[in-house]
């Protein structure tokens, strides 16, 4: 079997799902992965298939149809502007304690990050995000309730941008998507930030702990995002749109992309497999052909202009509290999931 995995620093190995390994070993840059779904790689072909048509509202993670009905333009937006806000706020203010990042990661980051950024958000709406809650049905329609109570008359407001959203909706269905847009939103960045810093540790390695020598963290980042990408497949419902793309697309087929194929396409990229974080030296916007991190034009992430500055804030925080990562015979495990993350324990100094 062809070699896939990263070469990350300091002998860190990367074990894929098997379901993963598959793809990546596959040297077809279109191929069927079933009998409904065609799967793409190639940079042109997935730019083709992103300009076809604008996304169908069931192909959004945040803003597919909430409470019955399709979440509004501008309701998007101000979503947008708010969570930016929370961010941007939380990036200037001190961390929580770095104890928090201690425990099995990517988890254990994003508990910490959804403390950092909505710390301030009052119960009930606080506990929309948190895992425990999102992982039951029956807990979180008991919080959708209770957050439509809120905020309770004479009680102190000290509510984020985003929680916010909830409290100015001007009816009730503003307010159920308010709602939803909020555990989606909170959820999706910290997941994905969680995720992306994650993977920039475990690449990273031991060059982590020559932090003073390499102030900017962003080439390890971008570098990350190629080799790692959180958002490593894109789903796009089948259609006439596309069948006049490849003789492979048949008008009842499913369309996956997958970046995570591309960004180690041979004829993009020297040494596609060494994690080389130079490559990105001095570049704060890269646009490549064979890099589609957030997506293409007409289709980028929603939080791109958020996820660098905050994932590098998180490995800030986690480098200069002397962080170490723990796993057997230095080995993690990439299981198939939504969002590709490595699996380890960490402790932190402090």
């Amino acid at each position: 079997m062809p070699e896939t995995a990263p070469k990350a620093a300091g002998g860190h190995r990367v074990v894929y799902a098997p379901r993963i390994q598959d793809l990546l070993a596959r040297k077809e840059t279109v191929f069927r992965i079933d009998a409904a779904t065609v799967g793409v790689s190639d940079p042109g072909l997935m730019a083709e298939v992103v300009a076809a048509r604008p996304v169908l509202s069931a192909e959004r993670s945040v803003y597919k149809p909430a409470a019955g009905a399709d979440i509004p333009h501008d309701s998007a937006t101000r979503t947008i502007r708010a969570l930016g806000q929370d961010v941007t706020a939380a990036i200037a203010a001190p961390p929580p304690p770095a104890r928090g990042l201690s425990g099995p990661w990517p988890y254990a980051a994003t508990s910490y990050l959804r403390r950092w950024l909505f710390a301030s958000d009052p119960l009930p709406v606080s506990l929309l995000s948190k895992r425990a809650v999102t992982g039951s049905d029956a807990l979180s329609r008991l919080v959708d309730r209770a957050v439509t109570l809120w905020p309770a008359p004479g009680a102190g407001d000290t509510a984020g941008a985003l929680a916010g959203q909830i409290r100015d909706a001007s009816d009730a269905l503003e307010r159920k998507q308010a709602v939803a847009l909020y555990r989606r939103a909170s959820a999706t960045l910290c997941d994905g930030v969680a995720a992306l810093a994650g993977n920039a540790l475990w690449l990273m390695g031991p060059a982590r702990e020559q932090r003073a020598a390499r102030p900017d963290l962003t080439p390890f980042l971008w570098e990350t995002l190629r080799l790692l990408p959180p958002a490593w497949m894109l789903w796009r419902k089948g259609g006439a749109a596309y069948t006049a793309l490849h003789p492979e697309i048949r008008p009842e087929d499913d369309v996956a992309l997958f970046p995570l194929l591309m960004h180690r396409h041979r004829d993009f990229w020297t040494d596609p497999l060494e994690f080389q974080p130079e490559r990105w030296a001095g570049v704060t916007d890269p646009e490549a052909p064979a890099f589609m991190p957030f997506g293409f034009d007409g289709a980028r992430c929603w939080a791109r202009h958020l996820v660098l500055p905050l994932a590098e804030r998180l490995l800030e925080t986690a480098i200069e509290n002397g962080i170490t990562l723990h796993t057997p015979d230095g080995e993690t495990h990439v299981p198939l999931r939504s969002l590709l993350s490595v699996r380890f324990d960490a402790k932190t100094g402090s």
